[in-house]
Formats: structure tokens, sequence, C-alpha cells
């Protein structure tokens, strides 16, 4: 319990002292200590050891306090919405089926995510660590003929994050950005689309991940995606977000401006990382970031193996009021 309660101080940490050495990476596991405190828990109550007991008790209220989103969220799509997004994909309703997924430098199965696309009726896809190649082994698999409009985001503009980013939409695209905010490792593109009576603008993101020695491009990336609250839009922002919810930086990103579809809706956990290994998803990195309060929910989330990347596709259901 002592390395639970170290576990949890560090996620306490403020957003100046939570980007140092090793700490992000380590944060990230913060929902996992349910497992040892359950397991200690039960301990405690078979041996009748009281302080043990009350030790346990305090660490999972704590952390239940934390991920209460996670399991009593009510931010939620109307069964409208659930019913509209799995019988098609239609761009003349309020509703749209929206995906993200890290392609792993563009090893991906193409394939497999126009398929993906088909199945799920997919209408707004958000790619990361695209390739030239990546581009055109999804041209070649049919993505036009489901997604017909799509940006993919200029080079990084000062250190490679695994390629490009990139929007396809069922929708005609407007105001259309390859390179919306400065951002150092990879460039966020943006377009707006319109779903029902709502001019939403997408924007695919990938800040670099907090590996040692590079926690200051992680912290500012994050920034800079944060920095989107001071304007006006009704934002999707989708993709690898390299952070959890545990993480101060994130959190703080998100304000009171934005909210993590997965953390709103009280569905659950939604682990991405790491796919197609023997060790199963253990943390969520991967997001639907919405602006609140701007007629838009998203909700009814899912999450699909992809051949040949290392994340899961993360997939929910987008309603416009």
């Amino acid at each position: 319990m002592l390395g639970v309660y170290t576990l949890m101080a560090l996620r306490v940490l403020p957003t100046d002292l939570a980007n140092g050495r090793i700490v992000p990476e380590v944060v990230s596991f913060v929902p996992l200590a349910l497992i040892p405190t359950i397991i200690c828990l039960a301990i405690a109550l078979l041996s009748r050891r009281r302080l043990l007991l009350v030790v346990c008790v305090f660490a999972l209220a704590i952390n239940g306090w934390w991920h209460a989103g996670y399991f009593a969220g009510r931010t939620r799509v109307s069964p409208a919405a659930e019913y509209a997004v799995s019988t098609s994909a239609t761009t003349d309703d309020s509703y749209a089926r929206v995906m993200t997924v890290n392609t792993l430098n563009g090893a991906a199965s193409a394939k497999q995510i126009v398929e993906v696309c088909r199945a799920e009726h997919v209408e707004v896809l958000c790619l990361q660590e695209l390739t030239d190649g990546m581009v055109a082994d999804l041209t070649a698999a049919g993505i036009d003929e489901v997604l017909p409009y799509h940006v993919v985001s200029e080079g990084a503009s000062a250190i490679s994050n695994g390629g490009r980013n990139g929007i396809w939409t069922a929708a005609p695209q407007s105001n259309v950005s390859r390179n919306l905010l400065p951002i150092e490792t990879s460039s966020m593109p943006a377009a707006d689309i319109v779903i029902g009576s709502a001019t939403v603008r997408i924007v695919s993101v990938h800040p670099n991940s907090p590996v040692r020695g590079a926690e200051d491009l992680w912290d500012k990336g994050l920034s800079v995606i944060g920095s989107l609250s001071d304007y006006g839009h009704a934002y999707l922002i989708l993709g690898d977000f390299n952070s959890t919810w545990d993480h101060a930086r994130f959190r703080t990103l998100l304000g009171t401006r934005f909210a993590d579809a997965s953390q709103a809706s009280g569905e659950g956990f939604h682990m991405t990382y790491p796919s197609n290994k023997i060790v199963p998803s253990l943390i969520e990195i991967d997001h639907i970031v919405y602006a609140r309060d701007s007629g838009i929910t998203v909700s009814s989330l899912k999450t699909v193996e992809i051949a040949g990347t290392d994340h899961k596709a993360l997939i929910g259901t987008l309603e416009a009021n």
C-alpha cells in the first residue's frame, strides 16, 4: 500500500512539477492501483487488520473519487443518436460516428481501417503517424468511397513524431488548415464540417510522448492544444494525446472548456495502449475531446484492435443539438 500511496502522491503534483523525469509515464498507471488496493483490502478483512483496512478504504475512496466520471458520468448522446449511427451513415442528420487511431508510422492495416469505417458507419476519421505510403494504401483500400474529403497535415515543424496527422470526413470540409497552431513534433490539421445545424471544427492531434528527455516537448504540445479553448468553435479534437486523465497537464488542457468523452460519459475506461501485444491494453492515451456547452456531445465509446499498430482505434457517437 505504500507503493499505491506513492503513485497517488505523484498524481496530485502541480502541473509545473508533474512533467519531471519518469513522472508522466508512471502516473499513467494510477487506475491500475485499484487492483493491489482491492487485494490488500481482502487481506485486511480476512486477517482482521484494522489499520490496513482503513488504509485500503481511504485509497479506494480517493481513487474512486478521481475516476468517478468514468462510472457515474451522465453526459451521453440520446438513444435516437445511437440508433441512427447503428443503421447507416448519412450527412443529413445530427449524428455522426467518429474514430481515431495512431497508425504506428503508417504500419496499420489500411484495409482494416476502411473496413471498420464501413462497418461502424464512421463519418469522421482522424489518423496519426501517417506516411505518404499509408495515404496511398488508404486510397487503394477505398477510403474515398466512404469518406471522400480529407486533409493531411504538414510535416513536423521541428521534431519528427511519427509522421503526420490526417482527417477524413463524409461531409464536405471548409476552413481547412494543414497546421492549425505552431506546435513542435506533429502539426495539427483542422477542418470544419456541418453536422445537423452545428458547424463542428475537427482537429487531429499527436503531441510528443513524455519519454525521458522529452517531457518539456510533451508539456508544450499539450499546452498548445489547450490553447484552442481561447477560440469559440465547437471543437472536436481526436487523437493520440500521449496522456491520461490522471495527468495534471491533460486535466489543465481540458479545463472548464473541454470534456473528455470517456471520462464524462460514465461508460468505464477505454484502454487503447498497447495493442497487438502479449500484455493487454493498460492505459487510455487516445481520446475524443469536445467543447462543452457548444451543442455537441460524444459518448457510446468502444475500442477496436487494428492490425499493424500498437494503438487500438477509439470510436464514439457524436450528437449535435
